[in-house]
């Protein structure tokens, strides 16, 4: 049993469908995202069985695209969730066949409502295609199963138009990574688009502080004290002028020099990174990862130090 040369046979079917629903792309599919686009209400996707499923996550893509949607399951819509529905909304209804019962029983409710309907059929002349609003058709040859009863190349096709759909919404909407961010905010995009430093930071009595012309010992006491790997070095007037890190410690225990009388300022890195209050957390990691170092001080507008952000805290964060 050649088990490549049968999926191949199962993509090449299904890709020559998703082609050919390239030609359905016309003024159907514009009435379509038009009635979408005017929605003031959800839009309602149902249909039954392996069509309820790609309806379920046609559903989920429009919400996290722009357009909130949800599935309705049309078996319990008749024992009451269409009271789901109001007469903001816009219902899509998918059925290969175009006649599934359980759909065909909604089509004199929705009529009685006036609810748009966007029909997604395989067979155009059908009772749902005749009483949509809009059909978009996504007939196909043959399913890729060799019975041609498994819906596979049907419901492939399905999904593929529904994405296009809500992909087209969401560029005429100029939704973006930000609005993305938002319906995601526990993925990792969420995190890289939405998380700040501010929220992951140290500050107050957290926050690493030495006078410059404090001693060396003094210095490493702050830094084994915060446990950040360094310290912030701030003048009389608490203005920044460097910092004093794992890297600086090492470099002067080379130096050999008497840590009770060298002074911070003689030893500091003066010219250190900085960031100001509210950057995405994303764009401090990209920061560390450029200059290879593991912390940044946070500055207010006077160029004092009110917090530190470590490379520790991004990664717990999930900023990656």
């Amino acid at each position: 049993m050649n088990f490549c040369k049968l999926g191949l046979a199962v993509i090449e079917t299904e890709a020559q469908a998703v082609f050919e629903l390239t030609q359905r792309i016309d003024e159907h599919f514009e009435q379509a995202c038009e009635l979408l686009l005017a929605c003031t209400g959800r839009v309602v996707v149902t249909g039954m069985g392996k069509s309820g499923h790609i309806g379920s996550k046609i559903a989920a893509t429009l919400s996290s695209t722009g357009t909130p949607s949800f599935f309705m399951h049309p078996g319990e819509a008749s024992h009451g969730d269409f009271g789901m529905i109001t007469k903001q909304d816009t219902v899509i209804a998918i059925s290969n066949s175009g006649s599934t019962n359980e759909i065909i029983t909604l089509l004199p409710l929705l009529k009685r409502m006036n609810v748009p309907l966007i029909a997604m059929t395989g067979k155009p002349d059908s009772l749902l295609a005749q009483s949509a609003t809009v059909n978009l058709d996504i007939s196909i040859r043959q399913e890729a199963c060799p019975l041609g009863l498994a819906p596979t190349t049907s419901t492939t096709v399905s999904l593929v138009m529904g994405d296009a759909l809500a992909i087209a919404l969401l560029q005429v909407r100029g939704f973006n990574e930000n609005d993305f961010a938002m319906a995601h905010p526990g993925g990792a995009l969420g995190r890289r688009l939405l998380l700040r430093v501010d929220d992951v930071c140290h500050r107050g009595k957290d926050l690493p502080i030495t006078w410059e012309n404090a001693s060396i010992s003094e210095a490493l006491i702050e830094v084994t004290a915060k446990k950040l790997g360094m310290t912030c070095a701030v003048n009389s007037r608490g203005i920044l002028t460097g910092v004093y890190t794992d890297g600086d410690i090492r470099r002067t225990l080379t130096k050999q020099l008497d840590i009770n009388t060298t002074k911070l300022e003689d030893v500091m890195t003066a010219q250190c990174k900085t960031i100001p209050q509210g950057l995405l957390a994303a764009e401090a990691l990209a920061l560390m990862q450029e200059y290879r170092i593991t912390s940044l001080v946070i500055i207010d507008d006077q160029h004092q130090p009110v917090a530190v952000v470590h490379l520790h805290d991004l990664l717990r964060a999930g900023v990656f």
